[in-house]
């Protein structure tokens, strides 16, 4: 079964310097029926203005995944961390027991466009905790290149939850296709372009919650971006 998430039903914030569209409730935007997706709970897409962020704030009992669509974003946090996001790279923070962060528009000339990904941990009261590797982009072209996993398997960074994340890039006319385990189900994100999921189209900002389906084929109808999330 296919659930499709429409990228226009989304939840909205927009201020002056933040425009976040919510796959899930998140802030002042609550849908009960819109809750996650069994341990994935928060897909914000944002875009931030020059100079535009997030002041210092707090989290804990999560693991929280930045992945940058274009520009670069800014990140300093209460455990000593202080990096730039570019494409090509995936950030991992885990709040556990609790950390302050604060997130800006790297750049006073050209916005910052990014994925901000939660999924609840396995475990809760970890100690916080920060990762950041490159994924170069070729290495995504045409396959399921994994890039977040239980205990960093194959490189990726870890997350603390029986989750897997796959970033794709396709041009037109390519696909990917993924077996998934008995009893497990998977999140598709379009982030570029138009794809076709197991024959029905998607476009960007689009995603799709899939449970009891053995195989899950996506096929570009143009050069196009996805997520795929393997969920125990």
């Amino acid at each position: 079964m296919i659930t499709f998430r429409d990228r226009m039903a989304r939840g909205r914030t927009h201020t002056g310097w933040l425009d976040s569209r919510h796959t899930f409730s998140f802030g002042d935007y609550r849908d009960p029926a819109q809750m996650g997706f069994r341990s994935l709970r928060v897909i914000n897409e944002d875009r931030v203005i020059p100079g535009g962020g997030f002041p210092s704030h707090g989290h804990r009992d999560m693991d929280i995944l930045t992945y940058v669509l274009s520009g670069a974003l800014e990140h300093k946090d209460s455990i000593g961390n202080g990096t730039v996001i570019r494409p090509g790279e995936l950030q991992r923070m885990s709040a556990g027991t609790g950390i302050v962060h604060s997130e800006f528009n790297h750049s006073k000339d050209e916005p910052v466009h990014f994925l901000q990904i939660w999924i609840v941990p396995g475990q809760r009261d970890l100690a916080p905790s920060y990762e950041q590797k490159a994924f170069p982009l070729a290495e995504r072209d045409g396959k399921l290149n994994l890039v977040a996993a239980p205990d960093g398997a194959a490189d990726a960074v870890t997350i603390h939850q029986d989750a897997r994340l796959y970033a794709t890039k396709l041009a037109a006319g390519g696909h990917v296709a993924r077996e998934l385990a008995p009893g497990h189900g998977a999140w598709l994100q379009v982030a570029r372009g138009i794809v076709a999921l197991n024959g029905a189209e998607m476009r960007e900002g689009d995603g799709a919650a899939i449970e009891a389906e053995p195989t899950i084929t996506v096929t570009a109808e143009t050069d196009a971006e996805i997520l795929l999330f393997d969920l125990g």
